[in-house]
């Protein structure tokens, strides 16, 4: 294995964080560091594989050695013990004991580490024969990363696990004309993607595909911002730049596929081929020539996924908390399917709503159907759940990995296929047909030669041997009888040679010298020696008063019996390679049945959620409407539920008013506590779930497809980028800002706030300005600047709403319920002495409260927002001004001023005359 491999590491880890791969010290040869034979071999396999840790099989353990050891036993948590000297030091050691290995590589594996299984080649015996300081023939048989591994009990069934490559060429000749791509792939099912993407939407792409994996040239690393962005991964990979480059690009990805060219797989740019590239390259080097059976790539459409950047994705908790659990989010409100695949599927539709608009009413029609055919949903969901993981069992074939069960995967999951098929008899809707259709291709011989060879009680291990039925094979059923029943072969044999011979005393005898043999009393022993019979018999011992023969047939039985175990092992052995081989020869058409199962699973999942949960079928069109009457929180409803509490559902109209193509923007006011939040994010939710083909928790929702999503709600820092909660906001603002479009939905909560009181009212007065006039969004704007209510006025694409609220005998009770108006008040005092401040903090709050409300109504801010101009409005040009004298006045007294050198009463004096001019004119 090349030594230039690169290691799986996070970039600039935290201190406490354990080292994902070690590198032993550099070996002395053997005979100047005066090892073992066997540390020798061990340093020199070490040598060969320096970036990652090596399991050392010895005997029933995985050992590890030096850095290695010390790294595992912190990571794992094992005993870290030593072995013998290297160069005068203690050599550290730990082990893992085999049948426990897969659940420490899971910990490694999680923890972004790299492990090379170093296994034993041969019999230690075979060892000991070529002489006592011989040492086992051992090598690397497997390299596991996290983003290539393929084994269940190393990946979580319901969620993919991505392996993806970042590639970035140059494209112009400024220092920031780059074009980047991503490839990915999910190894254990064989799907490959690539899509373009910008720099601004790497971070989005990257948090929407969620690698485990993620390969990156040693040149991205140098860009401290990518550099920065990457850490929030758990395992990047750097590679040598000769791993991305272009000009061979292409005949990698042919030569891989088999194909003379990639004609066929459709046009991709420069970037997007290095990308795909550099996974099949990596691919085939931690394989150690086991080629997966990966599909041919597919470009992923332009724009034909929402996009949805990472902060949103944060904000939402579509897939996750903001904790990482999968409990709380979107997708555990709304998962209702029964299969892995299934799971798999429904994850990536929520993290990828489409943009297409025929294609998301296709994804209703089918939801539709199965919510109407009720009985039909429950037969599918029924007959779906029985079906086993086959995309999965097939990759663990392909890579020569499976088991026995994973056959039995194959051939139950294909026989489910063909039965569900088959409930499809009437015309149902598109989507439904083509999962149909694909289902009915399955080959049916495929699955009578499972059936007929697979016992029904299977090991988990091919070695094991027995999964083979009886029946299936005649000469595996003669060896398994004569392994399993040689005393009964054995008597057959005797009562056949007592026959032919016509000596009753014939007794055929066993012993550790001779074997099997014939033996006879003296006086019958001429009778073996005479013809016919001194043909079979050979004499080969006389005894007193016994007489003992062998024959051919009788070795030939006995070698068989000795063999019968090992031979009968073999026999399954090769009929398991042939069964494997047809499985994998149909690798296409058992893929595409994998992927129609998940396709029905995700939409009766769709159906049953929309049967129990009271979902409607949302009516998507292509314009900016977005009407939704009785929405609901889905995630926030199903946890009421539990506690016995109603959710009160409210509309929300962000659809352009009448006379306007633009969309609404909606700024809502209201106190902590009484549900904003709730509210803002319920909408972002409901259009997630729409346009990922779902029906959404509403009375009704007419909904124009929504381009990009952009959420900041809550308050996060990011410290390790030296980044404050305020700085944070402020960038997933900008960010809002400067991409957001007319098709787009925005959710924006309390934008300002961490900074001063004027500081953080104007950001947020000029962001509302900005989305009305610039970016022509819909929008929910929530804030506890009340001042910013009166914009309405101005801006005719907004409006108010407030959450509704009442006091009771000074108590603040919140209703939950959105309405048009405007809060006049916050009721922040009344939400801390909820929480339990002290009382002499809560009376000096209300007094101060007082003060400041009456300062305020002094000098109210109506009056500052009739003086300020709109956002939108332009100064006239400069010609205009000056044909008009009194504006040519107030001008020429301005030019008049030198900032620098007024007192602040200087200044405030020259403040009232412009404004006096401004009068005037």
């Amino acid at each position: 294995m090349s030594s230039d491999r690169a290691r799986t590491a996070t970039p600039d880890l935290p201190q406490d964080s354990p080292e994902p791969a070690s590198v032993a010290p550099a070996p002395a040869r053997a005979e100047e560091a005066r090892v073992t034979p066997m540390m020798a071999q061990y340093l020199e396999i070490k040598a060969a594989n320096p970036d990652s840790l090596l399991f050392y099989r010895m005997g029933d353990f995985y050992e590890l050695f030096f850095a290695d050891a010390e790294a595992a036993s912190q990571a794992l948590g094992i005993v870290l013990t030593k072995r013998g000297k290297h160069l005068g030091e203690d050599i550290p050691m730990c082990g893992v004991p085999i049948d426990r290995a897969e659940e420490y590589l899971h910990k490694l594996i999680a923890l972004g580490f790299r492990v090379s299984v170093c296994e034993q080649l041969e019999d230690p015996a075979e060892a000991k024969k070529r002489g006592p300081k011989s040492v086992v023939r051992r090598d690397v048989t497997r390299l596991v990363t996290p983003g290539t591994i393929t084994e269940d009990a190393l990946l979580d069934a319901r969620r993919e696990n991505v392996l993806a490559a970042l590639a970035r060429v140059r494209a112009g000749s400024g220092p920031e004309d780059f074009a980047y791509a991503l490839a990915y792939t999910d190894m254990s099912t064989g799907s490959f993607r690539v899509t373009a993407t910008a720099r601004d939407d790497l971070s989005g792409d990257l948090a929407r595909l969620d690698p485990a994996e993620i390969l990156v040239s040693d040149a991205v690393l140098d860009d401290g911002e990518l550099r920065a962005l990457l850490r929030a991964f758990p395992a990047v990979t750097p590679l040598p730049r000769q791993s991305f480059d272009g000009a061979g690009a292409e005949k990698r990805l042919a030569d891989f596929f088999g194909v003379a060219a990639l004609d066929a797989f459709g046009t991709f740019a420069r970037a997007e081929l290095i990308a795909a590239a550099a996974i099949v390259a990596y691919v085939d080097r931690t394989q150690l020539g086991a080629k997966p059976l990966l599909s041919r790539p597919v470009k992923e459409a332009e724009g034909g996924i929402m996009a949805i950047d990472a902060g949103t994705r944060a904000n939402l908790e579509l897939v996750r908390t903001t904790s990482g659990e999968r409990r709380g989010s979107l997708l555990a409100a709304v998962d209702r399917t029964v299969t892995a695949a299934g799971a798999r599927l429904i994850a990536r539709r929520i993290a990828e709503p489409l943009t297409d608009l025929a294609a998301i009413r296709a994804r209703h029609d089918g939801v539709a159907h199965l919510v109407e055919e009720g009985e039909l949903r429950r037969e599918l969901r029924a007959r779906l759940s029985r079906a086993p993981d086959m995309a999965r069992a097939v990759t663990r074939l392909a890579l020569q990995r499976g088991g026995p069960r994973d056959l039995a995967a194959v051939r139950d999951a294909l026989d489910g296929a063909l039965a569900i098929a088959g409930l499809f008899a009437a015309a149902p809707p598109a989507d439904l047909a083509r999962s149909a259709a694909a289902l009915a291709r399955v080959p049916h011989a495929l699955v009578l030669d499972l059936a007929s060879a697979l016992a029904e009680s299977l090991p988990p291990l091919r070695r094991d041997g027995g999964f083979i039925r009886e029946g299936c094979d005649a000469e595996l059923d003669a060896t398994r009888a004569l392994r399993d029943e040689s005393r009964r072969v054995v008597a057959a044999l005797e009562r056949r040679y007592v026959d032919e011979t016509g000596v009753r005393a014939l007794k055929i005898r066993h012993n550790a010298v001779l074997g099997y043999f014939v033996e006879v009393s003296a006086q019958n022993a001429d009778r073996l020696r005479e013809a016919p019979h001194d043909a079979v018999f050979v004499h080969r011992q006389t005894m007193a008063g016994a007489v003992r023969f062998s024959s051919v047939e009788l070795g030939d039985l006995e070698s068989r019996i000795a063999s019968a175990g090992e031979r009968a092992l073999g026999l399954e052995q090769a009929i398991f390679d042939r069964l494997a081989a047809a499985v994998v020869a149909e690798t296409e058409t058992i893929r595409a049945a994998a992927e129609a199962l998940a396709e029905l699973d995700v939409a009766a999942g769709f159906a049953e959620l929309a049967a129990v949960e009271n979902h409607v079928r949302p009516h998507m069109e292509p314009g900016v409407a977005f009407a939704i009457a009785g929405g609901r929180h889905p995630v926030v409803e199903q946890a009421l539920a539990k506690e016995g509490g109603p959710f009160v559902p409210n509309d929300c109209d962000l659809s352009p008013p009448e006379g306007f193509e633009d969309g609404r923007i909606v700024l809502v006011t209201g106190p902590n506590m009484a549900g904003k939040s709730t509210f803002l994010r319920q909408n972002a939710l409901i259009c997630v779930l729409a346009q990922a083909g779902a029906f959404v928790p509403a009375r009704s929702a007419r909904i124009g497809v929504v381009d990009r999503l952009f959420s900041r709600v809550g308050a996060a820092d990011d410290l390790a980028r030296g980044r404050s909660t305020f700085m944070v906001e402020m960038v997933e603002t900008a960010a809002i800002l400067n991409q957001a479009t007319a098709r787009s939905l925005v959710i924006l909560d309390e934008i300002g706030r961490g900074t001063a009181t004027f500081d953080g009212m104007s950001i947020a007065w000029a962001s509302l300005e900005h989305l009305h006039e610039v970016n022509r969004c819909r929008a929910l704007f929530a804030t506890h600047f009340h001042e910013l209510t009166a914009l309405s006025q101005r801006c005719k694409r907004l409006s108010n709403a407030t959450v509704k609220v009442t006091e009771w005998h000074g108590d603040v009770i919140f209703l939950h319920e959105v309405v048009p108006g405007a809060a006049d008040r916050s009721y922040g005092i009344q939400v801390a002495k909820l929480a339990g401040l002290p009382e002499a903090v809560i009376t000096r709050a209300k007094a101060v409260l007082a003060e400041l409300e009456a300062a305020e109504r002094a000098s109210p801010a109506q009056k500052l927002i009739d003086d300020l101009p709109l956002f939108a409005v332009r100064p006239k040009p400069a010609a205009a001004a000056s044909a008009d004298p009194k504006a040519e006045a107030t001008l020429s007294a301005l030019d008049g001023i030198d900032p620098d050198s007024l007192s602040p009463r200087e200044a405030l004096d020259a403040l009232y005359r412009l404004k006096g001019l401004r009068r005037e004119g």
